[in-house]
């Protein structure tokens, strides 16, 4: 029978102490390759030249929404929320009682990932009934991706703009779940209203600003009430509301 003197056996302990202490730091700065996470980088850097060629006019609007809705029915989303480390983002996570609250992330310094994005990003977490309330912007494309939980999405045409109102038209109103994706531009369902139908809900969006470099219209939030007057043809007179009245009507 062999002993092991107290030395050695500190020196195994130490060991094994440090060494659970590596494992466990390169866990938490999420270095671990893994069998999905290439397919996951290769797919965000495939989202991000298309920003690039949203931006750079080298791609129509509508010709970026038909791709990048192709792109994103490709998506691993179990990959994606790994990458990101999901569960570390959103623990503790308190949602609001008024429409979606703002979580903001950083993609880990792993090879393959753009260090120059294309586009802003962020994930919208919501409770059941909350919403990304009814809104559109100018100059920006964006695209959502439900990654956990289920929506009712509408989307609408901006057909003409006046003084306090838009005539819109709808073009979608449907349910979307886990991996379902939807996009707007300035000319295609260029209006857009989640709301949460499930417990907790979340989305990654991505916005593409500055894709018409002849509107020099502010890209915030435009928002409307889509419950307006009915016209000919579908269409609808939405009055422009602000912030307050869009959370208070739809959040």
């Amino acid at each position: 029978m062999n002993l092991v003197s107290r030395r050695e056996f500190a020196q195994q302990t130490l060991g094994s102490i440090l060494s659970y202490s590596l494992l466990q730091t390169l866990a938490e700065q999420n270095l671990f390759a893994d069998e999905t996470r290439p397919a996951v980088v290769s797919w965000l850097a495939d989202v991000n030249q298309l920003g690039w060629d949203l931006k750079e006019q080298k791609l129509p609007q509508v010709e970026w929404q038909k791709s990048i809705e192709a792109l994103y029915a490709k998506a691993d989303v179990d990959g994606f929320l790994a990458l990101i480390d999901f569960d570390k983002l959103t623990k503790n996570l308190e949602l609001v009682d008024s429409g979606a609250r703002s979580l903001q992330f950083k993609f880990p310094r792993v090879e393959g990932i753009p260090d120059n994005l294309a586009w802003g990003k962020q994930i919208f977490a919501l409770k059941k009934g909350r919403s990304v309330v009814p809104h559109g912007h100018n100059n920006m494309a964006t695209a959502f991706l439900i990654l956990k939980g289920e929506f009712h999405g509408r989307h609408y045409d901006r057909l003409e703009d006046e003084a306090e109102h838009m005539i819109i038209k709808p073009t979608i109103d449907r349910t979307f779940t886990v991996g379902e994706c939807s996009t707007i531009s300035d000319v295609k369902d260029n209006i857009h209203w989640f709301q949460a139908v499930s417990g907790s809900a979340f989305i990654f969006n991505i916005h593409v600003t500055g894709i018409n470099p002849d509107n020099k219209e502010p890209t915030g939030r435009l928002y409307v009430d889509p419950n307006g007057e009915k016209l000919s043809g579908g269409r609808v007179r939405a009055r422009r509301i602000d912030y307050e009245d869009a959370n208070r009507l739809y959040g």
